[in-house]
């Protein structure tokens, strides 16, 4: 199997990345907290914004709505109600 390294410093793979995307992280920072890519020498971090891209993401909506992104997702308020 082709493995296609975004971030060299930790090992971290597009595969990797897109799982990570498809738990919740938007953002080259929640990508970073999942799994330090982009925390070394920063190389990756234009390639995770590119896979990352301006796909449906509930937290990048809040942020939109100029809410805190971090705190809460819509289902959480939802929940929380």
């Amino acid at each position: 199997m082709n493995r296609v390294y975004v971030c060299s410093c930790f090992g971290v793979t597009e595969k990797q990345v897109k799982e990570h995307a498809d738990a919740g992280a938007c953002t080259p920072r929640q990508i970073a907290s999942a799994c330090k890519a982009g925390t070394d020498c920063g190389s990756c971090v234009r390639r995770i914004q590119a896979i990352l891209g301006r796909g449906n993401c509930p937290r990048r909506e809040l942020l939109d709505q100029g809410m805190p992104a971090l705190a809460s997702t819509p289902e959480d308020l939802s929940e929380a109600a």
